[in-house]
């Protein structure tokens, strides 16, 4: 970890005065430059391509061939698109309120000839599409910042709940809600993207739930889901339930690929993802050569 990150973690765990949060101006993301902009950081060589993969590590002990899993707020599918290629004899359901975002995944399922995710319209507050436990396992991904309280927080959870199958797998991560205005700034900033990613990526910071305030939502889908923080300070946050099943040989294949085809960096940065959240006692489900 560089010493200015060191820096503003130290900055923020001294810090004793929580943000008050601002809500994302725009709900949704419906211009093609911010969709474009979304997926091209986490797609390929972008720069949070790394983040997916580790999520797509620490979900895939939920996940079993034949399940139905739904991705809520699917957004460009670049977390869908590598859950797919991992767990082919899985079928995925997509779910995101902005047509601009689902016109932008159908167009990497597309390109990367992913034919298991079915995606599908739909608000997070309201899964009126989806009937009561006709899920195996419910996912969302730096998506639940993007609600505009608390109040639609708790709805889009208790939502999660009705159409999940007992017993059925749970992951949430999100962004915590920092202390210093600052560490904000740093963050969005350090990526060295496009203007336009830059300032979203400094919104969906700000708009960050805190940790209890994810928590205490957390509980009402499922009281029994662990929880991990990245150390020092809430930059991410992650819920999830016990694994379902150990990871067999051939998935274990896949997922080595799909690391050796992350580039140098990429795969520094991962190992640096899950160094921060291992050294609060999160550890990777397997191990990676």
């Amino acid at each position: 970890m560089s010493i200015p990150v060191m820096w503003h973690l130290l900055r923020e765990r001294l810090a004793w005065r929580l943000q008050p949060r601002v809500p994302e101006p725009d709900m949704l993301m419906k211009s093609e430059q911010q969709t474009d902009a979304f997926f091209e950081a986490g797609h390929g060589s972008g720069v949070l391509a790394f983040v997916y993969f580790y999520n797509a590590l620490q979900i895939s002990p939920l996940l079993r061939p034949g399940d139905r899993v739904l991705d809520l707020a699917c957004g460009p599918a670049n977390q869908l698109e590598v859950l797919a290629r991992i767990h082919p004899q899985t079928q995925f359901v997509g779910m995101d309120a902005s047509t601009a975002m689902l016109s932008r995944a159908r167009r990497t399922l597309d390109a990367a000839a992913v034919h298991n995710v079915k995606l599908m319209h739909g608000d997070m507050c309201r899964l009126i599409p989806l009937a009561d436990a006709s899920v195996d396992c419910v996912m969302c991904t730096l998506s639940l910042h993007h609600l505009p309280d608390t109040d639609a927080l708790r709805a889009t959870l208790r939502e999660l709940r009705r159409v999940l199958k007992p017993q059925g797998g749970i992951y949430l991560m999100d962004f915590g809600r920092l202390k210093c205005h600052s560490t904000q700034h740093f963050f969005a900033r350090d990526l060295q993207q496009s203007p336009q990613f830059t300032q979203d990526y400094f919104n969906s910071l700000r708009a960050a739930f805190s940790v209890d305030e994810l928590s205490a939502a957390a509980a009402e889908l499922a009281p029994a889901l662990s929880r991990h923080v990245t150390l020092l300070a809430p930059f991410l946050v992650a819920f999830r339930s016990a694994a379902r099943q150990p990871l067999d040989a051939p998935t274990m294949q896949r997922i080595q690929t799909l690391f050796a085809s992350l580039s140098p960096q990429q795969q520094a940065n991962f190992r640096g993802l899950a160094s921060w959240f291992g050294a609060s006692g999160w550890a990777l489900p397997c191990a990676l050569t």
